[in-house]
């Protein structure tokens, strides 16, 4: 993992914790949500207040997240806002956190300037035993405070002071005056700095979970279904549950929700050069294996690679070389079905509130798109990169680092589309390119042909 650290490709944009108050504010905070200390003078956090270093202090990587459900939480500061979130568990609680922190930033502002703010992504469960309990999940509800308990004593003083405003003799009632002074000496001026922290509740209808697996839940879709990554016990649930090895009923699911889109028939993207980036990756997954040596390798030479190899590549590369050759006038229609290897690697999420959690999906069902992979789904990319040999590690974080970390929004603007709620009112699609057959083929059963049921 050394190389990717160095490379920027993990653990970026941490925030560093390196003075003694920051330090004694996380302990203090630590300890109030674990019962825990850690022996360390410097470290860094997530999004979160997770810290690697911590974690590996403690001989705990789930220290804030024992269960998986219920994740705690440590603020030093708001520009934890912009930090990723490591281990996560759930898809949306990055953005939970984040939105708590923006729609809280003047309050926050003032408690960590005096305190570690500690809190709870509380669930409506406990636990998740059983895949059945996911469907117990309607809803997160972000609670938190300081470890003194600053905003409990701001809500006490809000409504001592509104007795003393409205109570006939709350001006000769000593005792009141004298539990005000005493609470805004804890919380300060409530006027200049006001310390209200409101519980805020965000649904949880679709989203992704590393518990069982790894399991897709599209409860909020028109026709909801629960897709598991592993094999195990699926059964009972309140929707259908597909497995990830059913390529055809996982491509029917996509479809029939409208989820999904073909590369090559998306509005406004460079098709044939996305999927040629794709084959690059593909080769360079395949040359690898082979003990072929990557150093310095370019696109350029993996396309000469490519052509050396060309008898040992994968089906995947074939068919998206037929898919490109269309696409550039070339060749013939690719007749591409969801038992073709490549399939999944022709389809990006269509544009909607769940892109992200679709093009998460495709990541996890196409590895050796290994940017994609990278993009979309860190954890899975990571538990990837322990299994490539050395060459490929090279070539992946040199690539990434080249391409991908110098226009962050421009690269996914390319492959995925405009960020969700930016899209321009939809245009009517230019004419297709490519022989007249394909055309008409396309206007009846879509991009791939009729799915096999």
């Amino acid at each position: 993992m050394r190389r990717l650290i160095e490379r920027g490709l993990m653990f970026g944009n941490l925030v560093p914790v390196d003075s003694p108050v920051l330090v004694e504010r996380y302990m203090r905070a630590l300890d109030h949500l674990t019962g825990r200390r850690a022996d360390l003078d410097e470290f860094h956090v997530d999004i979160s207040g997770y810290s690697p270093e911590v974690g590996d202090a403690l001989d705990d990587p789930l220290y804030l997240n024992p269960d998986g459900v219920n994740r705690s939480f440590i603020l030093l500061t708001t520009e934890q806002k912009r930090a990723p979130l490591l281990g996560a568990r759930f898809s949306t609680s990055r953005g939970i956190l984040r939105q708590f922190v923006e729609a809280n930033e003047t309050a926050l502002l003032a408690l960590t300037a005096r305190d570690a703010v500690a809190g709870e992504l509380a669930d409506t469960v406990f636990r998740c035993a059983v895949p059945a309990d996911l469907f117990k999940i309607g809803r997160v509800t972000v609670e938190a405070d300081t470890t003194a308990g600053t905003v409990v004593s701001a809500r006490r003083l809000e409504e001592l002071i509104a007795r003393f405003r409205t109570e006939p003799d709350g001006w000769w009632d000593d005792v009141l005056i004298a539990r005000m002074i005493e609470l805004a000496g804890e919380t300060g001026d409530l006027t200049r700095n006001p310390v209200a922290l409101p519980r805020m509740t965000f649904a949880q209808d679709n989203y992704w979970t590393a518990l069982f697996g790894g399991v897709y839940l599209l409860r909020d879709a028109p026709h909801p279904v629960l897709i598991h990554m592993a094999e195990g016990a699926f059964g009972g649930l309140p929707v259908p549950a597909v497995a990830a090895s059913d390529r055809t009923a996982l491509a029917q699911a996509l479809t029939r929700n409208g989820l999904v889109e073909g590369i090559v028939e998306a509005r406004g993207a460079d098709a044939a050069a996305i999927l040629r980036q794709k084959m690059d990756y593909i080769v360079a997954f395949a040359v690898a294996e082979q003990g072929e040596s990557l150093a310095g390798a370019g696109r350029r030479d993996l396309r000469r690679l490519a052509r050396r190899h060309a008898g040992a590549l994968p089906p995947e590369w074939h068919a998206l070389a037929a898919l490109v050759r269309w696409a550039e006038n070339a060749g013939d229609w690719p007749r591409i079905t969801s038992d073709d290897p490549a399939y999944f690697y022709t389809l990006r999420a269509a544009p909607g509130p769940d892109r992200d959690l679709v093009n998460r999906l495709l990541a996890e069902l196409t590895p050796m798109d290994a940017r994609q992979l990278f993009i979309c789904h860190k954890e899975a990319f990571y538990a990837a990169w322990r299994t490539w040999p050395e060459g490929q590690r090279a070539f992946v974080a040199d690539l990434l680092a080249e391409e991908y970390l110098l226009d962050k929004a421009g690269t996914r603007a390319a492959l995925f589309g405009p960020e969700p709620g930016m899209e321009e009112p939809p245009a009517p699609p230019p004419p297709t390119p490519g022989p007249r057959a394909a055309q008409d083929r396309i206007a009846a059963v879509g991009p791939w042909g009729a799915l096999r049921r």
